[in-house]
């Protein structure tokens, strides 16, 4: 089984055995404690420089708190998710962890693992501030569950220009198309370079590309008609995409297999490949590598999709059984404040979902990305278990691994329908 694999089957365990217990009576959120968990999945360079953003919010607020970085490697939370699953079987939660916007939020709520913040939404009138698709993913029965850090735009595509231009490529620019996107990694190609970097280790980027490569294909109404699981599989926009991801794959790093999505965005960084197509995560990263957006590297919309912002939202969420349940909410209060979102943005490349917070520091992509987060269409990922249930999910990453492997429309397709016959199976 995948990593992947192994790591639904995990939650849809843990889903099962704390649904069979029942509700659970929260922690008092008013005793006062030493001591703070969080669990994460950032490790990387940015990613921890953020966090640590996160945990000096919180020193500066409650200095008399011992923060306790419980991180746990893995892109995506490949194995940060499987280590809090079997956390919350045995009744021994962290006071606060990572997950994402949407299902994946809403399925901790609805098992009564974690506690709303509608506090936190009152005091800090989140409710008028934050963007509307963003706050509609993180309520249930009435009631948010969690605090955003920011957005991610997962269609990007991020390219390094030293090599395009050694290349005789014309840099993207806006309004980029798939054939022009082609024809310049036929040409990084023939120049003897890497066209395209992925780091395939976290086997989230190959799903991210072909989430864009849908995206590009189906547009808009198609992914509203995916997310209501109304789409034909069997298509020929489908069977379309799936060509184009095969063409798009074929300039795939040889090394794609043993990198890391963090190890392929330094790669791009420091011109051992022309081409990313990743969430702009990859833009903090390529800064703490030290490369100069405008300079070293540039960035697009993925060809196709610049009418909309296909969104990664990491959210942190406190537990229902939290130990330091007061400290939880002073550490997720804390995310949302001004002063705590635009030092986090720069680590992290990921832009404000607040209107309240002035971006006018932010970079120059950053401030496009807020442009597109408050002007276009806001869609939610699949690859991150924000746009459809945990079932539906492993079925997508099934389905798209057994594609790489076997290139066989029809499969993928049963593959997908199945994932959506379990999707609408109520749980018990």
């Amino acid at each position: 089984m995948s990593r992947w694999g192994r790591a639904a089957a995990a939650v849809a365990a843990m889903a099962l055995a704390v649904v069979g217990c029942g509700a659970q009576k929260p922690t008092s959120a008013t005793t006062e404690t030493k001591q703070l968990e969080v669990v994460s999945w950032w490790t990387s360079g940015s990613e921890a420089a953020a966090l640590n953003v996160l945990f000096s919010a919180m020193h500066q607020t409650n200095p008399n708190v011992d923060v306790v970085n419980a991180a746990v490697a893995g892109g995506a939370g490949s194995q940060a998710v499987v280590a809090l699953a079997k956390r919350l079987q045995s009744g021994r939660p962290p006071d606060v962890w990572q997950t994402f916007a949407g299902k994946s939020v809403q399925g901790y709520a609805d098992r009564g693992v974690i506690r709303d913040v509608a506090s936190i939404f009152t005091d800090a009138d989140l409710h008028a501030t934050m963007q509307p698709t963003i706050l509609r993913s993180l309520m249930h029965d009435g009631k948010p569950y969690g605090v955003p850090t920011g957005a991610h735009r997962s269609n990007m595509l991020w390219f390094n220009t030293g090599l395009l231009n050694r290349a005789g490529v014309t840099l993207p620019s806006s309004n980029y198309s798939l054939a022009a996107f082609l024809d310049g990694l036929q040409k990084v190609k023939a120049s003897g370079a890497t066209p395209l970097c992925l780091g395939g280790k976290d086997p989230f980027t190959t799903i991210e590309l072909f989430e864009n490569v849908l995206l590009s294909t189906i547009g808009v109404k198609g992914w509203q008609d995916m997310a209501g699981d109304r789409l034909n599989w069997r298509s020929a926009q489908v069977r379309t995409a799936l060509r184009t991801f095969d063409d798009i794959l074929a300039y795939a790093d040889p090394e794609a297999g043993t990198l890391t999505w963090d190890a392929a965005t330094k790669k791009l960084a420091t011109g051992g490949c022309a081409f990313e197509s990743l969430n702009d995560s990859a833009y903090g990263e390529l800064v703490a590598y030290g490369a100069q957006e405008g300079k070293e590297f540039g960035a697009v919309a993925f060809p196709g999709t610049g009418d909309s912002f296909l969104a990664v939202v990491d959210v942190f969420v406190a537990a229902t059984r939290a130990k330091n349940a007061k400290n939880a909410l002073a550490f997720l209060s804390d995310i949302s404040k001004p002063a705590t979102q635009i030092p986090f943005s720069k680590a992290k490349g990921s832009v404000p979902v607040l209107r309240n917070v002035d971006i006018s520091s932010l970079s120059a992509y950053q401030r496009d990305a807020s442009k597109s987060l408050w002007g276009s269409s806001v869609l939610l990922s699949i690859a991150h278990g924000e746009a459809m249930s945990p079932e539906f999910q492993e079925g997508f990453y099934d389905a798209v691994s057994t594609y790489v492997r076997t290139r066989d429309p029809d499969t993928f397709a049963r593959d997908l329908e199945n994932a959506v016959t379990k999707d609408k199976i109520p749980p018990r």
